[in-house]
């Protein structure tokens, strides 16, 4: 899987392991996600909302705004190539996702102390209307994703 890596267009450590990662990563494959960037700032991860994504009324199940969002998390929080796990998260919705929509996560850094840090994603659809805000707290747990 080919990852962008941002303005540079150069692959970097970053797009290298978030590669890796997507590459072993059946769960976010299996919901049609892209990794449509992936740098030092942001990773911004898309999929488009199927028919068997909704829900009884209609709209995009929550669940699967949050597994987009978390997934976007996780290439986030582990793109420095030191192995990391979610410690907590929350979500907030704020609007529906639609039967064919393009929803985007855009995955940011906030802050990092020791092993431990906070990212926030905004869910976002093509319109660029706020489907949802996600906060993660993640904690480096030893190792590496790529060699």
């Amino acid at each position: 899987m080919t990852v962008r890596s941002g303005e540079d267009g150069e692959g970097g450590l970053a797009a290298s392991v978030v590669a890796a990662m997507f590459d072993r990563d059946a769960a976010s494959q299996a919901f049609g996600m892209v990794v449509e960037e992936a740098n030092d700032d942001r990773v911004v991860v898309s999929m488009t909302v199927r028919p068997d994504m909704t829900q009884a009324v209609g709209t995009c199940h929550g669940g699967v705004i949050f597994t987009l969002a978390d997934s976007a998390f996780a290439f986030t929080c582990n793109r420095g190539n030191k192995t990391t796990v979610a410690a907590g998260c929350s979500i907030e919705f704020l609007g529906p996702g639609h039967e064919g929509d393009r929803l985007k996560a855009t995955a940011i850094e906030v802050a990092t102390a020791g092993r431990s840090g906070i990212y926030d994603i905004r869910v976002t659809n093509q319109n660029n209307d706020c489907i949802a805000v996600f906060r993660g707290k993640s904690r480096q747990i030893g190792g590496s994703i790529i060699e």
